[in-house]
């Protein structure tokens, strides 16, 4: 396969890791290296990277890495100062997704591209109206020096045969007034976490060819500096510590080892960092290091956690991957799962041990179905992760020990045929906020004293 045919297709990531005695897929090296229209498939990647981040999890076997100290109780939970329990149902505002950044909300739906939301009051601040249509599961990926990111369709003209394509743009939006700062096209449809993303002093995006990964000016959107690499590989992109880096690798159906680049923010300079066995997946950082997972061959039995610093320092930790999972979250330096027999567990990526697994304390979708769990938020400081189902039930449960110290419900309404039901949790200090659709609760979980 060349890089030609498939260069406007995203790399897909492994859908699904056999658990307990249950091995991985034979396919599962084939469905790491496939590519899938980015748009279509963005879903669907990031719940396969989340699969693969648990199964990474326990195969490291995963302890405690100082998330939460033995002897210290879990702390109570405090309102911010002006904050009142809300609710909203604006259709059109949310059904794509929010953003969280400190008192704000910042939300897309079928009708804005970008809603902004007090999140004391749950008040729409101002919106910007989506572009023709407002499909999709995209939402603002970025809030930085009063400047929100996100998508937007590029056009809302027809073809000439009729038929719609809109494009994508990138978008730069003041977060103050609402007021659309620039746009600059993007490729292809990508919306995904690989197609933008913050650095250093820049947005980093997949602009202005499908090879190329530009940084972009944050205020006027004018290129800084590009690097395109070779026709026949492909490049995972990921952010360290406010520094690019692209894992690149031979884009054949055969798996071969991937070299891995570090980028200059300012300059966009580049430096070999390390070359790794293996086709490797970037699963998310964790305390200075990126979390690798490796595809060794095709024949989808072998796979490596890799962790690597800065400084090109890695720890590899080769294994059985075990796991089918619904859900996964870093929370510091544990990784909190999720099975769909509804069993949480918390592994640390230092020492590799697990600390406890049990009940999760939330009604679990079917697998099959169109529903999904939300991804768990944690709070270091209070020491207590957080869950919440597709019907509404939630859940908090002790970093430490996985006791549950609490449990709350929100009316998301009766799931409708056809259509994914994707939950969202969030956390605006103490408070959380839950979303499903165009559904928003605003509450403060009553933990500790």
């Amino acid at each position: 396969m060349t890089t030609e045919r498939v260069e406007d297709k995203v790399r897909e990531t492994l859908r699904a890791v056999a658990l307990d005695q249950v091995r991985a897929p034979g396919d599962l090296a084939h469905q790491v290296v496939r590519r899938r229209s980015r748009r279509r498939f963005s879903q669907a990647a990031g719940a396969a990277v989340a699969v693969a981040a648990i199964a990474a999890g326990a195969m490291l076997g995963l302890g405690d890495g100082g998330v939460a100290e033995r002897g210290r109780p879990v702390q109570s939970a405090a309102a911010p100062e002006g904050w009142k329990p809300w609710q909203s149902g604006v259709a059109g505002a949310s059904e794509r997704g929010c953003l969280a950044d400190g008192s704000a909300l910042y939300c897309s739906g079928s009708d804005d591209d970008v809603a902004k939301i007090d999140a004391n009051t749950g008040k729409r601040l101002w919106t910007v109206k989506v572009n023709r249509e407002g499909d999709g599961i995209d939402h603002p990926f970025g809030v930085r020096d009063g400047v929100v990111y996100a998508y937007r369709n590029h056009t809302a003209k027809n073809l000439p045969d009729g038929d719609y394509a809109g494009g994508t743009d990138l978008m730069a939006v003041d977060a103050g007034t609402g007021k659309r700062l620039w746009t600059v096209k993007m490729p292809q449809d990508d919306r995904t976490d690989q197609a933008a993303m913050l650095i250093d002093g820049a947005v980093w995006a997949n602009t202005p060819s499908l090879r190329t990964m530009s940084a972009l000016d944050p205020l006027t959107g004018q290129e800084k500096w590009h690097y395109t690499w070779a026709k026949g590989i492909v490049c995972e992109r990921t952010v360290l510590s406010g520094v690019p880096y692209l894992l690149c690798t031979p884009d054949t159906e055969e798996v071969h080892d991937t070299d891995v680049f570090r980028l200059d923010p300012a300059t966009g300079k580049v430096h070999k960092v390390t070359t790794l066995p293996g086709r490797q997946q970037p699963l998310g950082t964790s305390e200075g290091r990126m979390v690798l997972i490796g595809a060794e061959d095709t024949s989808g039995d072998n796979f490596r956690l890799t962790t690597l610093t800065s400084s090109g320092k890695r720890t590899t930790l080769p294994g059985q991957v075990k796991g089918h999972m619904a859900e996964l979250a870093l929370v510091g330096d544990r990784l909190i799962s999720v099975s769909w027999k509804g069993q949480a567990s918390a592994y640390s990526l230092s020492t590799g041990r697990t600390l406890w697994t049990g009940p999760v304390g939330v009604t679990m979708p079917d697998k099959n179905a169109m529903t999904s769990l939300a991804s768990p938020v944690g709070s270091t400081r209070q020491g207590i992760v957080y869950f919440l189902g597709a019907t509404g039930d939630m859940s908090g449960l002790d970093l430490r020990t996985g006791k549950q110290l609490w449990s709350g419900r929100v009316d998301t309404g009766k799931p409708k045929p056809g259509v994914n039901d994707a939950p969202q949790l969030l956390r605006y200090e103490d408070v959380l906020i839950a979303r499903n659709g165009s559904r928003i609760f605003s509450l403060l979980p009553r933990i500790g004293a």
